[in-house]
């Protein structure tokens, strides 16, 4: 074991278990401060005793990058695996068929990590394809990307698949989480939206609005010729720092619009979440909704809660292949970019 992957395995299990940012921060601090730098030079400085004088390594990093350079699982990663579990357990059931994971997030908006880092966390869970939907610019406090950011992005994410072309690892897909803005607009121009492989339209504001404001908002951001995934569509959070109630909308009404313009329902897999509820995913289902299960995820760990999106999905009776997360990249393309190619 590298001391680069005892400490990313660390800091995915901490993430996975919804650890303090704290503590995780730590562990892909010492992981982005060594990478790069050789075994050798690492073991001469835990020789020396100056694997502290590297910046972002501290007193348990520096012990856990020693252990793992004398060859052995370090004790904090093995205390860790006893009390969680492998980091990616074999995945069984509809799990184990998710190729893909359409709304996930960089430190760009306010993910933890580099794309590249969400990318290997993408291999590690075995996806084929991740989705990089960092937030839109009207959402501030989680730094939303203007566009002049979001064509920034695009480059990046260009050069990080050539990188890894050939290495058999997941693809990164360009996309965005865009506000579904108060008048139903999306908070993106259609040209930056053109561009984009995925989008996932999500209420952040104004979530308590009157039911008949609340389907109209969200029924002009459905019939959005880019609008891709319905994101967490009650914005309830059921647990956690802030528990929100459900938004209150005419759900038969925007469902029926989600099947008639082929706009994706998702079904976040983040434990705190749970959106939709039992019983609107069984009104989804009815509709004849498509359907796609995301992480969601703000750090590498969290693209381990799919398991828990697909528990669900498979014991509310979701039909599989109207969940466009188990297609095939060609074939997510081919229906996503659908209405750009028409717009």
């Amino acid at each position: 074991m590298t001391p680069l992957a005892a400490l990313e395995e660390i800091a995915f299990l901490l993430e996975r278990d919804l650890a303090s940012s704290y503590r995780t921060k730590a562990f892909r601090g010492a992981a982005a401060a060594i990478d790069g730098v050789s075994d050798e030079e690492l073991r001469a400085r835990a020789a020396e005793g100056s694997l502290k004088r590297i910046a972002g390594v501290g007193d348990r990093t520096a012990g856990v990058i020693a252990e793992a350079l004398a060859g052995e699982v370090p004790e904090y990663l093995r205390d860790l695996r006893e009390k969680l579990g492998q980091a990616v357990p074999d995945a069984t059931g509809l799990h184990a068929r998710l190729r893909g994971d359409l709304h996930s997030h960089s430190e760009w908006s306010d993910g933890t990590t580099p794309i590249a880092t969400m990318a290997r966390a993408a291999d590690l869970v075995g996806l084929e394809y991740l989705v990089l939907t960092d937030h839109s610019p009207s959402l501030r406090v989680a730094n939303g990307l203007s566009a002049e950011r979001l064509a920034e992005q695009l480059d990046v994410v260009e050069a990080l698949n050539a990188s890894r072309a050939g290495d058999g690892g997941a693809r990164v897909l360009s996309g965005i989480e865009v506000d579904i803005l108060e008048d139903g607009s999306l908070d993106q121009t259609p040209a930056v939206l053109a561009h984009l492989d995925v989008v996932v339209a999500s209420v952040h504001s104004k979530l308590r609005s009157e039911r008949a404001v609340m389907t109209e908002r969200m029924l002009r951001a459905i019939e959005h010729p880019f609008t891709n995934v319905l994101g967490h569509c009650t914005g309830q959070k059921v647990e956690g720092g802030r528990v929100r109630p459900p938004s209150e909308f005419d759900a038969e009404a925007v469902f029926a619009a989600c099947a008639e313009h082929d706009v994706a329902v998702e079904i976040n897999s983040r434990p705190e979440r749970r959106d939709p509820p039992d019983e609107l995913i069984a009104l989804a289902i009815e509709a004849g909704c498509l359907f796609s299960i995301d992480s969601d995820g703000h750090a590498p760990g969290h693209l381990s809660f799919l398991g828990l999106g697909a528990a669900r999905a498979e014991a509310a009776g979701v039909p599989e292949d109207r969940i466009v997360t188990t297609w095939p990249v060609e074939r997510l393309l081919e229906w996503s970019r659908a209405g750009r190619t028409a717009a």
